[in-house]
């Protein structure tokens, strides 16, 4: 076990740290259906208490969060660390990678393991297993991917899905023709089983027949860069493909999870058959989504632009991440991943002369709670509730993690951030923790950080220091037949009135009962309490939004007459359905 080179040696850490008492006093703590100011004390890496006036034992480590948010630790349900793809293997490895992801406040991760076709689905888990269980600084589960099709895969799958091995999820391709891409018929044997095993079907969705026929044409025409990338795959064949996938899944009485929505015309697919689906339907979209844009493929400098492809690519339409952000709002997108999978200069130069070859992927397992935090909640169009849904506790319950993690409560892991509101920074690669130095967010300003990180009780980012100590993460389980797919059918949603791929009108997420806290009061609260220096940057004076303002970038959202009649109360709780309801409130 090796510690990061930030800390001390290892001869100079308590690797069993977890066993600490650590009291987190004076913040307040958010989770999904509601805040409250409280304490937190944690012990043995659990949480023990969340209350105020708590009976405390002697020899406990405090932690001040005056002005501070005490928050579930993120959930990324999807990054790709030490992946060989394309004639390249990934920069970020699952010790780079967790490094990565706890300095961004995020605590758990949920990797792929993508066999090739024809290899056995048991042999590549191994792999995977092999290739982590030493080197995460954080917890971590597996997905697996369904890559080729047979009664082995099938009998593999079950195998999987049991306690020796502990997978409840499977992704198939509808893209990369002749390396992971699936046909229909395919997909609906493995999405059959799926439904069966009471496992969560998951797809990568783009026509990718017709994107290797597009790619045939730009090649032919000598349109090589870049930015050929995104015209090889444009919105229409990723939206075809999420309603296709849909279709089948319904055809096979099965439960989707479409990853990385990337395009408006995609969630528009999405948001009609949730409407129609007899099962759940979960969009999950990406940090690059809300952060940048498609824009990057037209520069003429190589590096830059293909530091940006991946696939769905990102889209030109400049409007696309504030529509992202509203979707990710308004429930019809309901998590946000990074797809984190990182290669050096001189792998995306494989692709120099044939657009094809460029190695896909980018990062993002750092900045994703940062980005979506500046993005959707200074903006006015988050609230906190619904930020922790997205980025924690909807993966928590989808993927049967919950309440073990994915919430701020007693008997949960002690997987916490203590979420600084008015941390300014701005990122960069000669800064952040990747091992690749190239960062699709480049220059960004961001206010709103983790402050401190505790993952299993042991406080790994304290005050902006990073201090993960490589192989601490253990591996999670994720048992089939969760509460929160395969429970009670959700309520029939009305049938939506048709919306414009150009247009999204918002309709904040709401229980429709009690709203959320009054933030009036909580601006007021934050502005008298004096905010602690932070060992990574400076903190600011930046306000939030104060509620009744209308946000500008919104002109269709007023919340005014929400907050009408609401009482000023320093601390309300509100119960609202799993998943976390965003009032707009924010």
């Amino acid at each position: 076990m090796t510690v990061d080179t930030t800390a001390t040696s290892v001869s100079g850490i308590n690797i069993k740290s977890s066993q600490n008492r650590l009291l987190i006093k004076n913040g307040r703590v958010v989770n999904d259906d509601g805040m409250e100011d409280a304490d937190v004390y944690i012990e043995d890496g659990i949480i023990k208490q969340v209350g105020r006036n708590l009976i405390i034992p002697g020899g406990t480590r405090t932690i001040d969060a005056t002005g501070k948010l005490v928050m579930p630790g993120g959930i990324d349900p999807h990054t790709h660390f030490e992946l060989e793809m394309m004639g390249a293997k990934t920069v970020d490895d699952f010790y780079k990678g967790t490094r990565a992801a706890v300095a961004g406040g995020t605590t758990t991760i949920i990797d792929f393991v993508l066999p090739q076709k024809g290899q056995s689905l048991i042999e590549a888990y191994n792999n995977w297993r092999q290739k982590a269980d030493g080197k995460v600084c954080c917890d971590y589960a597996l997905h697996v991917g369904v890559t080729w099709w047979s009664p082995s895969v099938k009998k593999e799958m079950e195998q999987l899905t049991s306690e020796q091995y502990g997978v409840n999820s499977f992704k198939m391709f509808m893209a990369y023709k002749d390396v992971w891409m699936m046909n229909d018929y395919d997909l609906c044997c493995a999405m059959e089983t799926c439904a069966d095993l009471k496992a969560l079907a998951q797809v990568h969705a783009e026509n990718g027949s017709i994107i290797a026929r597009n790619c045939e044409k730009l090649l032919a025409a000598g349109v090589r860069g870049p930015d050929a990338h995104q015209l090889s795959r444009d919105e229409e064949l990723e939206a075809e493909a999420v309603n296709r996938a849909c279709v089948i899944a319904n055809q096979a009485k099965s439960p989707l999870y479409v990853v990385h929505v990337m395009s408006k015309s995609a969630v528009q697919a999405l948001q009609i058959a949730r409407t129609r689906q007899k099962l759940p339907v979960y969009g999950e979209t990406l940090a690059a989504t809300v952060g940048t844009d498609g824009t990057h493929y037209k520069n003429s400098c190589f590096r830059h632009a293909a530091a940006h492809v991946l696939s769905p690519p990102l889209r030109p339409d400049p409007s696309t991440p504030q529509a992202i952000a509203e979707a990710l709002a308004d429930d019809h997108l309901q998590l946000i991943g990074s797809d984190n999978c990182t290669f050096h200069e001189k792998d995306k130069e494989l692709g120099k002369d044939d657009f094809t070859k460029i190695p896909n992927g980018v990062n993002g397992v750092e900045d994703r709670m940062a980005i979506l935090w500046q993005k959707a909640v200074n903006t006015g169009v988050m609230d906190p509730c619904r930020f922790v849904a997205v980025t924690s506790s909807n993966a928590a319950r989808i993927f049967n993690l919950w309440p073990q993690k994915g919430r701020v409560e007693a008997g949960s892991d002690a997987d916490v951030v203590v979420w600084d509101p008015r941390l300014q920074r701005t990122i960069s690669a000669a800064t952040h923790h990747h091992g690749v130095d190239f960062n699709i967010f480049e220059g960004q300003d961001v206010v709103g950080s983790p402050q401190y990180v505790i993952v299993n009780g042991r406080v790994c980012l304290d005050d902006g220091e990073l201090r993960v100590a490589e192989g601490y993460g253990k591996f999670l389980k994720t048992p089939v037949n969760s509460p929160y797919v395969y429970g009670a059918p959700p309520a029939a949603a009305p049938e939506p009135e048709p919306v414009s791929p150009a247009i999204h009108t918002p309709s904040r997420v709401t229980n429709g009962n009690t709203p959320s806290p009054d933030l009036k009061v909580l601006n007021k609260q934050l502005d008298g309490m004096s905010v602690t220096s932070s060992g990574c940057s400076t903190p600011t004076g930046r306000k939030m939004r104060d509620p009744g303002q209308r946000d500008l970038q919104n002109s269709t959202f007023s919340i005014s007459k929400e907050v009408e009649g609401l009482d000023t109360k320093t601390s309300v709780r509100v119960r609202n359905p799993p998943g976390g309801k965003s009032s707009g409130l924010w």
